[in-house]
């Protein structure tokens, strides 16, 4: 790694935040150095960069195709680096915006969509032939609203949810794999469902050292997860996390039944998700996304 590569990975684990966003900021300044690297641009420290060397970095980023989204979090990470660094005229130059980098006007929206019923029934079955450890994963993430790496690392919690179960709770606690290690309850919505997969999960972990994605350590699970889900056709507008779309969906229609007015039933799934209770109009935004039928 270069000196400025160091400096870098150093004033990114400075700027402070989660340890996934801390992480990923580190990923991105290492992915930086390594293009100014393969362009034998040689710098001796943060304080030598210039605009131009960012701007490179974006256009080959864009060349790659890669998401207006991911680039406006690359551009995050950068300027969180530079801020750290005392850069901050650099920070705030008129070309290095979003818009000046053809990164603006991208939506937070995304182009996920909830799962319909029949698309979810067809990726169980198959994921059933595949690997069953896999579809009760993949049938948690349904149930209880699950992000992808909150599915694989879920098998350490499943005694704790059926003492939940049976205790009469109305929410189970999610532990393991949420964002930013922020642990978060969520709405028991079909306990009889829940209950009956909880149950199944259990058996097959005890036959795979307690996991049901049995892999030597998160990096591989996480790894296969990816690749057995798209290999089900859990790809495009309907990938893994369209599960968590519908069981949103299926949340704020719960909270509307118990009388929450839709505002109120946003905040609540919100919460249940994990976003707190100010991101309802996200939800509502975003996870409430139908899609359109030609």
């Amino acid at each position: 790694m270069s000196r400025t590569g160091r400096e870098m990975k150093q004033l990114a684990k400075q700027a402070g935040g989660s340890h996934k966003t801390v992480h990923d900021r580190i990923r991105i300044a290492d992915r930086f150095c390594n293009h100014l690297l393969a362009l034998n641009i040689q710098i001796r420290s943060v304080q030598y960069l210039k605009a131009r060397h960012i701007e490179s970095y974006i256009a080959a980023r864009r060349g790659q195709g890669i998401a207006l989204r991911t680039l406006q979090n690359e551009m995050a990470a950068l300027r969180s680096v530079l801020h750290q660094a005392g850069r901050e005229k650099l920070v705030v130059s008129e070309r290095l915006t979003n818009r000046a980098l053809g990164l603006g006007g991208s939506s937070r929206a995304g182009t996920k969509f909830a799962i319909p019923t029949e698309k979810y029934q067809q990726a169980i079955n198959q994921a059933q032939q595949l690997d069953e450890g896999l579809a009760i994963a993949l049938q948690l993430s349904r149930l209880m609203g699950l992000r992808s790496q909150e599915a694989v690392q879920c098998s350490a919690s499943l005694k704790t949810w059926q003492k939940q179960l049976a205790q009469g709770a109305e929410r189970l606690s999610v532990v393991f794999g949420t964002k930013g290690g922020r642990p978060r309850e969520t709405r028991i919505l079909d306990r009889a469902a829940v209950s009956n997969v909880i149950t199944q999960a259990l058996v097959i972990a005890k036959q795979r050292n307690g996991k049901l994605i049995d892999r030597a350590d998160l990096k591989t699970a996480m790894n296969y997860w990816r690749s057995a889900t798209t290999r089900i056709g859990l790809i495009g507008s309907y990938s893994p996390h369209s599960l968590r779309y519908a069981w949103a969906q299926d949340a704020i229609c719960f909270y509307q039944e118990q009388g929450f007015s839709r505002k109120e039933a946003n905040a609540l799934t919100s919460m249940d998700l994990g976003h707190g209770d100010g991101r309802g109009r996200y939800v509502e935004r975003v996870y409430g996304l139908q899609e359109v039928q030609a």
